[in-house]
Order: C-alpha cells, then sequence, then structure tokens
C-alpha cells in the first residue's frame, strides 16, 4: 500500500494514502538524500583502475635495455622514457583530484581509463624513442586523471569498516603493483608475445583499460563534491613549476652530466615552493579553495601520514630501482630470473596485506611500527648479505627481501586509512590527490637520489658495496617510520 510520510513536532508518522489525515501544520517530508554506496564490484573496479597505472610507473624497468637496444635511445632518453611517465603523472595528481570533484569521479574514472588505454597504445606503436617519450608523457598525465578517482570515490562513497577495509586493499593494492610491475615485465619481454618484445609491456594496458572504463559505468557510482569551485590555477602552476624543478634534474642530470642548468632548476624548486604554499595560504584566508587547502593538511591524521608517507615510498621507490639494476646487471640475470628473485618480496608483501585489516582492528597503529621494525631487520639481512665477502647471490638475497616485503605490507597497508580518515566527504578528491602525489614523488625521488647514489658508487667500490650504502639510507629511513609512527592514535577509522 502506498504511503506519505509526515513531520510532526512529535517526529515521523507514515499515513496510507487512503486514511489521510487532516493534521495542522503539516507538510510532506523530503527523505534525505541515501549517500551512494560502492558495493564489492564497483570496489574491485577501482582497485583495476588504481593497478595499471601504479603497475606502469615501474614495468618499465626490465624493458628498458631492449628498449635501448631496438630503438638506440641512449642513456639520457632512457631516463625520460622511465622519468616522464613518473613527471607527469605526479604533477597532475592533484589537479585530477580536484576536477574529479567538480566534474563527477565516476565521469573522471572513466575518461581517464579510456586515455590511458589510448597512450598505452600509442606507447605499444612508438616508432622512435623521442616517440615514446611523448607517449610516456601523456600516459603519465592520463594516470592523473583515473588515480586521484579511486581513493576520492572510496571516500565518499563507503563509511565505517567498510572504508576501512576498502583502504586497505588500496593500500595493498598499491605496494603490490610496485613488485608485480618488474616481475610481470621480465615474463613480457622475454616471452616476446606475438614478436612484440618490449612492446607487450605497454599493449596489455589496452584491454584491462578499456575492460575497466566499461566496468565502471556499471557499478561505480558517481560522486562529487556538494559546493562546485573552479580551479585554482595561480597553485596549479606553481605546483607544477616546484615538481618539476626538483624532478627533471634529478632524474636527467646524472645521465647528461649535471650541467648548469640542472642545478639551477634544483636551487629554484624551494623557492618555487614557498611561492607555492604563500599562494595557497592568501587564497584559503580569502574564502577560496585552493588546489591544497592547507587546513586539510593540518589534519592531525593527514600531516602525520605524510610524514610517514614521505620516508617510506622514498625507500620502495630506490628499493625497487636498485634491485633491478643489481640483479640484471651486477648478477646478470635475464628479466624472467630478475622478475623472480622478487617473487618472495610480493608473496611477502601480499600476505601481510591480506592479514593487516585483521591486525589494524586488534593493534591499531601499533602495526605501522612493527611493519618498520620487520622491515628493517630484513634490510639489515641485506647489509649483511652484500658486507659479507665472497660472491653476492640470489639465493643470499631472498631471506632479506622476502622480510623487506612483509614489512612494507604492514606498512603501507594501514598508512591510506591514517591519512584519509579524517579527510571530509567534500574534500574527497583533493585528499587523496594529495596522498597520490606525495606516494608517486616520493617512489620518483627515491628512484632519483637513492638510484643515483648507487649508479655513482657501483663502479668504483662494486654493485655490492653500493647496495650495502643504499641499504643503509634506507634503514634509516626505516627508524624514521618507526618513531613517527609511535605519534599517530592508538585506533585507526
Amino acid at each position: 500500500m502506498n504511503s506519505i510520510w509526515y513531520q510532526v513536532p512529535a517526529g515521523w508518522i507514515v499515513v496510507p494514502v487512503t486514511q489521510q489525515l487532516s493534521l495542522p501544520q503539516t507538510r510532506p517530508a523530503v527523505r534525505p538524500p541515501v549517500p551512494p554506496a560502492l558495493g564489492a564490484a564497483g570496489l574491485a573496479t577501482v582497485l583495476l583502475g588504481a593497478f595499471l597505472p601504479m603497475l606502469d610507473f615501474f614495468v618499465v624497468n626490465v624493458a628498458l635495455p631492449t628498449i635501448d637496444h631496438d630503438l638506440s635511445a641512449g642513456p639520457a632518453v632512457l631516463e625520460l622514457v622511465a622519468a616522464g611517465y613518473g613527471i607527469a603523472f605526479a604533477v597532475l595528481l592533484v589537479l585530477g583530484g580536484r576536477l574529479g570533484d567538480l566534474a563527477g569521479r565516476r565521469r573522471l574514472f572513466v575518461a581517464g581509463a579510456v586515455a590511458f588505454a589510448v597512450t598505452s597504445l600509442a606507447c605499444g606503436l612508438a616508432p622512435t624513442a623521442g616517440t615514446l617519450v611523448a607517449a610516456r608523457v601523456a600516459q603519465g598525465a592520463s594516470a592523473a586523471l583515473l588515480v586521484p578517482q579511486v581513493l576520492a570515490t572510496i571516500t565518499a562513497a563507503t563509511e565505517g569498516h567498510r572504508r576501512g577495509r576498502a583502504l586497505g586493499a588500496y593500500g595493498a593494492v598499491g605496494g603490490i603493483s610496485v613488485v608485480i610491475g618488474q616481475v610481470l615485465g621480465g615474463v613480457l619481454v622475454s616471452a616476446d608475445l606475438w614478436g612484440t618484445g618490449w612492446r607487450a609491456v605497454f599493449l596489455l594496458n589496452v584491454p584491462f583499460a578499456l575492460a575497466t572504463a566499461v566496468l565502471a559505468v556499471r557499478w561505480v557510482p558517481e560522486t562529487r563534491a556538494p559546493r562546485a569551485t573552479g580551479v585554482d590555477l595561480p597553485g596549479t602552476a606553481l605546483l607544477t613549476a616546484t615538481l618539476l624543478a626538483l624532478f627533471v634534474p634529478l632524474m636527467e642530470g646524472r645521465a647528461l652530466g649535471w650541467p648548469l642548468w640542472t642545478w639551477l632548476l634544483l636551487a629554484a624548486s624551494p623557492l618555487s615552493a614557498a611561492a607555492f604554499l604563500l599562494v595557497e595560504r592568501r587564497a584559503e584566508r580569502a574564502g577560496r579553495v585552493p588546489l591544497v587547502p592547507l587546513s586539510l593538511v593540518r589534519l592531525p591524521g593527514m600531516r602525520r601520514g605524510l610524514g610517514i608517507a614521505l620516508p617510506f615510498f622514498t625507500g620502495f621507490g630506490g628499493f625497487m630501482f636498485v634491485i633491478a639494476i643489481l640483479l640484471q646487471q651486477g648478477l646478470h640475470q635475464g628479466p624472467v630470473a630478475a622478475g623472480g628473485a622478487l617473487v618472495p618480496m610480493a608473496v611477502g608483501y601480499f600476505a601481510a596485506s591480506l592479514a593487516g585489516p585483521r591486525l589494524v582492528g586488534r593493534f591499531g597503529s601499533r602495526v605501522i611500527t612493527v611493519g618498520a621494525a620487520v622491515q628493517g631487520l630484513g634490510l639489515a639481512t641485506l647489509i649483511g648479505a652484500a658486507s659479507a665477502g665472497g660472491e653476492l647471490s640470489v639465493v643470499r638475497m631472498l631471506p632479506g627481501i622476502a622480510l623487506a616485503g612483509i614489512g612494507q605490507g604492514l606498512i603501507g597497508m594501514p598508512l591510506f586509512r591514517v591519512v584519509l580518515s579524517q579527510v571530509p566527504p567534500e574534500l574527497a578528491g583533493v585528499g587523496s590527490g594529495v596522498l597520490a602525489t606525495t606516494q608517486q614523488s616520493s617512489l620518483a625521488f627515491g628512484v632519483a637520489t637513492l638510484g643515483t647514489l648507487f649508479l655513482a658508487l657501483a663502479p668504483a667500490s662494486g654493485m655490492a658495496h653500493a647496495l650495502a650504502v643504499v641499504l643503509t639510507v634506507q634503514l634509516a629511513g626505516a627508524v624514521v617510520v618507526a618513531v613517527l609512527s609511535t605519534r599517530l592514535p592508538r585506533s585507526i577509522g
């Protein structure tokens, strides 16, 4: 039987339409809108959308020697093949999150997935090294449209324990994609599917990205910020200038012999960063919505979580790059063998991520502290293997690699929950963009700094000694993560 809801001073009553009452001063009530819900199929879809771009950050590492041989790229261009994607990805992430808040996150997610498929196809068909670099930059830009919508949709369309589990799953996907990227890259290059060689690394994205777009239309709810605000053009320009001034010289300087312009750009980066903070602070005080609201970054969960994310992802990015170089050039492993050596790390990370939600529910933020300790133990084991004398081998490295993977899984899984736990839904896109920018920038920073340190030390002192030095720096980062994690609230939302 049809009914009408009425609101009266005492509360709510439901009256059948055949027995309507004449009540003084009553009016039909408008039920509050039900927030969109992200179901299991929708969650799997957005996680696939996050997996593909993160995978591509590292999947190209093991393909670089083959690309160099086929396209006569040279060291500087090869650096751009790897770095162009990461730079474009990191620079545009916050803007991608803001655009999702404005235009609708599902709409931007679908557009980003289609663009990622098209640009991946362009990478796979690139006839020259220069074309490949341009396609990689475009691919990174499309990833910046796609990835922020994932965390923003999870934050806006889930709540309570479901949100915690979804953010934990995102953290697991983010970490495992980095490890699987290098394993899968080695398999694809060696398999030489249909004679495509290294091109399969990119072409494989196309059907999965298109399927992601189709599934999103069916299963991902549309969400957006309740109040539309314009894009902060001055803030966007200054953030872009800051990240470019930092990452371009770090990633290209060694290959080019550190010309003067690289040092000038590095010197300009802190000045640009200071100008960005000043512009954002003035915009927020004037009542406008800046690209990165500083009040958002001042939230305790976000501030402390980002403080942990910086050293964690910096070490993670540097570790994966250095290990890839060591296995292929130092230990002369083929692409498949080099990828296979990282399987224990992938298994450890995945197992820790699966156990993570239950552990976080019981022990809270102490899981991150324990993860940092386990990761430190793994790094110390690897340092011992590299410093023990004799010939370094994959077998000697496996225990340390596995322990490092377990520790990283225990850190990465709850970290996303910490950072986003206090972000209001209307700023979900901005908060997600800030977190994703921190993650990708730190990964790139780790590749640029720890990778450069390793490559600078290896010719003179040998790869084993260079590995020990780099891992010692990363071990210091793990100690910083452990100390900072003790300042987190015990309970993670």
